[in-house]
């Protein structure tokens, strides 16, 4: 089973709020998923989404692969760094 970290969309009509799931490669966007990971909401300003780290460091770990748009929100949210430095790490050891 490939397992992919993507954006299932909820909120309502041109509110939209996106939630960061593990989910089965083969699954529809909103439809079944594996685990929540976090809470996206672009029309705050800040713009940064709310992740729970060390579950998606799990995930990534496990070798699930992010979607170009969630591997931009990990990068600004600061758990893309943190996952190619241990895996740079390991890769040293």
């Amino acid at each position: 089973m490939a397992v992919h970290l993507r954006l299932t969309r909820t909120g309502r009509h041109k509110r939209p709020i996106y939630r960061v799931v593990a989910a089965d490669s083969r699954m529809p966007r909103d439809g079944r998923f594996l685990e929540i990971l976090g809470i996206f909401d672009p029309l705050k300003d800040a713009g940064l989404p709310e992740l729970k780290q060390e579950r998606v460091l799990t995930w990534l770990r496990q070798g699930a692969q992010p979607t170009v748009t969630v591997k931009t929100l990990l990068r600004r949210s600061g758990v893309w760094k943190q996952f190619e430095t241990e895996k740079a790490a390991k890769k040293k050891s």
